[in-house]
C-alpha cells in the first residue's frame, strides 16, 4: 500500500479488543509523534487529557452519549484548546498574554485540530484504531467539570484508541468537485447538488437511515435527526461563552 492509499482507505474503528492494551510508551511515542504537528506561532496552544482509568473512563463515555467507541476503547483522549498555560507563562514572565480572547482561543482550536490530526494518523500507521468523538462539544461544561479544566481551556472532542477487534469500514465521500474550487468560491447550481449528493443517497445503508428514522430524504435525516438545528444552537451559545469568558467571569 503506498502513502496515498493508506489514506483513502482509512476509516474509524468503533470496536476494540478488550484484552490488547495500549502501551505506555507506545501512547507516548504517539503523543510525541503528535506534538510536532504545525501550530501557531510554535506555541501549542493545546492539552490533551488522558484518561485509562475505568471509572473515569466510563464516565465520559457516558458524557459521549454512551457511543460504543467511548464504551469500548482502551484509552480515551479529550483534545482541549489551551489558552491558560501561555497566559501563566506570560505572568511568570512579565508580560500580558493576548490570547485569552476569542481571537486567540480560535487559533488555539486550530492548533488542537491539527495536533489531534496528527496523533490519529501516528496512531493508525502503528496498527491501532481511532475514532472521533465530537459529542465533547455537547457538553463542553459537563467535561470541564468532570476534567477540572481551568478558564481558558476549551474541551472539543475525545479521540477513542485502542487494537481493533473488527476491521473498520471507509466511509464514503463525496467526490472531489464538491469540495474543491478553483481560484474563487464555486456556487454549486441545483444539478450540481445532484451530482455530488447521488452516490451517497444510493447508498442501502442511506435508504436504511430513511426508513429507520420516517423521513422522506437523506437531507432531512441529518437536519432533523442526526444534527438539528436545536442541539447545534445550544452548542454555539454553550461554544460562544467558553470564547469570550474573561479571567474576571
Amino acid at each position: 500500500m503506498n502513502n496515498l492509499e493508506f489514506f483513502t482507505n482509512r476509516a474509524s474503528v468503533r470496536a476494540f479488543d478488550p484484552d490488547r492494551h495500549v502501551s505506555e510508551e507506545l501512547l507516548d511515542k504517539l503523543l510525541y509523534a503528535a506534538s510536532h504537528a504545525p501550530s501557531t506561532g510554535n506555541m501549542q496552544l493545546y492539552t490533551v487529557i488522558v484518561t485509562r482509568d475505568p471509572e473515569r473512563k466510563a464516565h465520559l463515555a457516558h458524557r459521549h452519549l454512551d457511543q460504543p467507541a467511548a464504551r469500548n476503547c482502551d484509552v480515551m483522549l479529550t483534545v482541549c484548546a489551551d489558552v491558560h498555560r501561555f497566559d501563566l507563562w506570560c505572568k511568570a514572565r512579565k508580560a500580558q498574554s493576548g490570547l485569552n480572547n476569542p481571537g486567540g482561543r480560535m487559533s488555539a482550536i486550530e492548533d488542537a485540530s491539527i495536533f489531534a490530526q496528527q496523533f490519529i494518523t501516528a496512531a493508525e500507521m502503528n496498527g491501532l484504531g481511532c475514532c472521533y468523538l465530537g459529542s465533547a462539544a455537547y457538553d463542553m461544561a459537563g467535561f470541564t467539570e468532570a476534567l477540572r479544566l481551568p478558564k481558558g481551556v476549551i474541551p472539543l472532542f475525545g479521540i477513542a484508541v485502542g487494537w481493533p477487534s473488527a476491521v473498520g469500514t471507509p466511509s464514503d465521500r463525496l467526490p472531489l468537485d464538491a469540495i474543491v474550487s478553483r481560484e474563487v468560491y464555486h456556487e454549486p447550481t441545483l444539478a450540481d447538488i445532484d451530482s455530488y449528493y447521488a452516490e451517497k443517497e444510493n447508498l442501502e445503508e442511506s435508504a436504511k437511515y430513511i426508513a429507520e428514522n420516517n423521513k422522506e430524504t437523506l437531507a432531512q435525516v441529518y437536519a432533523d435527526v442526526r444534527y438539528p438545528r436545536e442541539r447545534n444552537e445550544r452548542t454555539g451559545v454553550e461554544l460562544l461563552k467558553f470564547l469570550s469568558a474573561s479571567d474576571d467571569d
